[in-house]
């Protein structure tokens, strides 16, 4: 196999496209740190992209507020994702990365669910550093791989038919570790990646307004929130299987059974409160093919499953994608990326609250994604 070849192959970032299959994945998952950057040739790596999901979440059955039967309620959102590496010597590389690791947005247009809510989002943006030692063996490198990360977790809920406003922050500390082994001349790459898990205990404020407050003004008092968020460790691989062509995938273990419920705290309210998830773990398989088509152009194709967390306690089911997307490059030493990718969300129901009129049932729906980003390096 022609190595120069194998290397523009590789240069059409296959696994930063496929991850439009994980920007909806079981739980709260949304981003994922571009760690694979340290891979890259080059002294000086810088690569940008975001990608924008729309999904589709309507329930087919909701007795405590038959009006939003039919309504889709799941807000649409954005991920960023920034990564610049480092070569430090010829050993060593370090990567500073940037992405929306966790989120979740749902908007009702009339109150929804025992706490009438009218709004709920959530956010945990990520900022890390990892780096990479690499060792030359006599076929091939080995790696190891590891650093840390800063979250920063921002909590909006407007509730009680809009006479509840809550608003919550909290920052945590994490780290991440893996090792990996690769064959350039063969596009071969296989990597472990751990990312623990942290502990959320977010503080802010409660506004509570007449007649829900106790006096005839609205007042705003101290509120807070905890949950856990989980460790998760994947597997991915590539490799080159003919001239201009390679086959990637990946499996990814997440431990969603740690989050159990979100807790919210106003006493002076009088409000303990939350939501109840009791999920499963989850685990995501994604797999693709990639070609080069010329010098300049490559594309993939790929699909991902996502095994719903849901336990019967909420509304989050399994989620199968497929996409396409395409690698440009450009006279400036500079590469384009552009995909898309259709999302396919199942039915799924609630069956653990009681009296059973409270448990609700969303459809099955379809929903998309859309990337793009630019990379260049020196």
């Amino acid at each position: 196999m022609n190595n120069l070849r194998l290397k523009a192959l590789l240069g059409a970032g296959c696994f930063s496209l496929a991850l439009m299959g994980s920007a909806h994945a079981g739980g709260f998952s949304r981003g994922t740190a571009d760690t694979d950057i340290l891979f890259e040739d080059g002294n000086f790596n810088m690569r940008t992209s975001v990608t924008y999901v729309a999904p589709t979440r309507k329930y087919s059955k909701n007795l405590l507020n038959p009006s939003l039967v039919g309504e889709n309620y799941a807000d649409a959102y954005a991920v960023p994702s920034a990564a610049v590496k480092f070569k430090l010597s010829d050993s060593l590389s370090c990567a500073g990365t940037y992405t929306e690791s966790y989120g979740g947005g749902a908007t009702w247009s009339s109150p929804s669910g025992t706490l009438l809510k009218l709004k709920e989002n959530f956010t945990i943006y990520e900022g890390a550093v990892t780096c990479g030692v690499k060792f030359d063996l006599r076929k091939g490198r080995f790696w190891v791989l590891g650093g840390v990360y800063h979250e920063d977790v921002d909590y909006n809920l407007l509730a009680v038919a809009g006479l509840l406003n809550v608003n919550l922050k909290d920052s945590n500390l994490g780290w991440r570790a893996g090792v990996a082994y690769e064959i350039p001349e063969i596009a071969l790459r296989a990597q472990l990646m751990y990312r623990s898990g942290v502990s959320i205990d977010a503080s802010g404020s409660a506004t509570a307004s007449p007649p829900l407050s106790p006096f005839p003004v609205s007042i705003t008092q101290p509120a807070t929130g905890d949950t856990k968020f989980p460790q998760s460790l994947e597997f991915k691989a590539q490799t080159g299987v003919a001239p201009d062509w390679l086959v990637y995938g990946s499996v990814k273990w997440t431990d969603w059974s740690v989050t159990k419920q979100l807790n919210l705290h106003s006493p002076t309210l009088g409000i303990e409160n939350g939501n109840d998830y009791f999920w499963r773990d989850g685990w995501t398989v994604t797999g693709g093919v990639g070609h080069k088509f010329n010098d300049q152009f490559s594309g993939t194709i790929f699909a991902s499953y996502d095994r719903g967390v849901s336990t019967g306690w909420d509304l989050t089911g399994d989620t199968y994608t497929v996409g396409t997307g395409v690698a440009m490059k450009d006279k400036l030493g500079g590469e384009l990326r552009l995909g898309v990718a259709a999302i396919y969300l199942a039915s799924v129901s609630e069956t653990q609250y009681t009296p059973s009129l409270l448990n609700r049932t969303v459809q099955g729906d379809w929903g998309y994604a859309l990337s793009g980003g630019y990379s260049i390096k020196w």
